[in-house]
């Protein structure tokens, strides 16, 4: 049975918070079109400005190889022009190496929050990964809060 899907963006201006959220059974072309969702709405953001975003991807499922493949990349290669590196890149060491930082337009992105049904992973991500500024969560709620709550300057 397929779970419904889901491969939304969403823009808050008034907590300058990005909730993108892909969940469901989900083939490539979902994540291409929520991979063009992500970059639709960073395209309607200020120039100059700052932003924090919540991943939440609970209840994903890759159906096959190929869409986990083109899944994997989406996150860290979309974050990196917004001046983020997302604590796991360097997993995928090759792929690490290659990856640029800038500032698109000036924009930058100075928080993140993960959440993921497999609470394995998210806590090994958690132990390993996070920081002041980026942490997983098994629960999308929680992952929801500590992000909102987060603090920006200016």
């Amino acid at each position: 049975m397929v779970k419904t899907k889901n491969t939304e963006t969403n823009w808050f201006p008034e907590k300058r918070l990005l909730v993108t959220h892909i969940s469901g059974d989900i083939e490539k072309s979902d994540i291409e079109a929520w991979e063009n969702a992500l970059k639709h709405t960073l395209n309607q953001l200020e120039d100059n400005s700052t932003f924090k975003i919540f991943v939440n991807m609970h209840g994903f499922k890759a159906v096959d190889i190929e869409a986990h493949k083109r899944f994997r990349g989406v996150v860290p290669l979309t974050l990196a022009d917004y001046g983020w590196k997302v604590g796991y890149v360097d997993l995928f060491e090759e792929e690490a190496k290659t990856m640029t930082y800038r500032s698109t337009r000036g924009i930058t992105c100075i928080g993140a929050a993960h959440s993921h049904q497999d609470e394995t992973k998210m806590n090994l991500y958690e132990t390993r990964f996070s920081s002041d500024r980026e942490h997983f969560f098994p629960d999308p709620v929680q992952a929801r809060q500590w992000i909102e709550d987060l603090e920006i300057a200016g």
